[in-house]
């Protein structure tokens, strides 16, 4: 038995259980089994396949969620398929809005030049009246272009300008800046989109936290704002946060600020210029 027991514990080692044991000619039988785990095996289900984020969109800081959109194609077009693309409207108003310190004053200026060098200069309006000499910058580039500059701060004032515009005359408006999360503020936003009868163009600057746009550029949606125009993407160096509110707040991209020269520093924005931009070529 000793015997036996020594050769049983070398096969199956010392956690062997016995299960019983008889003599038989010449020795002993021993039947045996290894001891059973008390943990039970689970064998998990394979994983989803994963979709590689792009090297150009997780150095922009782009959310998961989004750069999983925008994976599997080339990014030109699958910036086309996930965001949308427009250009600013040709005739009544655009209402530049946004926080403050975005570029709503300069983007309106580089606006009007691009007009008057077009031949078709518009009306420049300032209904900002809440930040000290904000009527008199728009003002400055309103002499150097030779154009009208019609102040009107309150909705009725921003309605008769507005109907003062010469038939088939674009209106260039250059709205406060506005918190969107402060009730008051958005109250005063929302008035004087109603009073100019046209959606506003959202003015936020590249260099975001993400998030933080998308839930700016949400805000701004329900107030109205329909387009986006980015401003600074000569200096920003991840554009996540553009991406993102154009997408969660389903904004159309229309021009880019890429400077200060404001008669050179705005560019429409297509998905292959975009796309260029987020790969690092063509950097302005």
């Amino acid at each position: 038995m000793t015997d036996a027991l020594a050769t049983m514990r070398a096969e199956l080692g010392e956690e062997a259980v016995i299960l019983g044991t008889r003599r038989i000619a010449g020795g002993v039988e021993i039947t045996a089994a290894m001891a059973q785990d008390d943990e039970p095996l689970v064998i998990a289900p394979d994983a989803a396949p994963s979709v590689a984020m792009p090297a150009a969109l997780r150095r922009h800081n782009v959310p998961a969620a989004l750069a999983t959109r925008l994976a599997g194609a080339s990014l030109d077009q699958a910036l086309s398929r996930v965001l949308r693309f427009a250009t600013l409207p040709e005739d009544g108003a655009v209402l530049l809005g946004g926080p403050a310190g975005a570029g709503k004053t300069l983007s309106c200026a580089k606006l009007a030049t691009r007009l008057v060098l077009a031949n078709a200069p518009p009306l420049l309006v300032s209904a900002d009246g809440r930040r000290a000499g904000a009527a008199e910058q728009l003002a400055a580039f309103a002499r150097v272009l030779n154009l009208p500059l019609a102040v009107a701060t309150t909705p009725v004032a921003l309605g008769k300008a507005l109907a003062r515009r010469a038939a088939g005359q674009l209106a260039l408006v250059d709205l406060p800046a506005c918190d969107p999360f402060d009730a008051a503020a958005a109250r005063r936003q929302a008035a004087l989109a109603e009073a100019a009868g046209a959606a506003s163009v959202l003015v936020l600057p590249a260099g975001l936290d993400a998030e933080e746009a998308a839930e700016t550029a949400r805000a701004f949606h329900l107030l109205g704002c329909r387009l986006l125009l980015p401003t600074r993407l000569d200096a920003a160096r991840r554009l996540g946060g553009i991406l993102a509110a154009a997408a969660e707040a389903d904004l159309a991209l229309t021009e880019a600020g890429i400077g200060a020269d404001v008669a050179a520093d705005l560019v429409r924005l297509t998905p292959a210029w975009l796309a260029a931009r987020l790969q690092g070529e063509g950097r302005a």
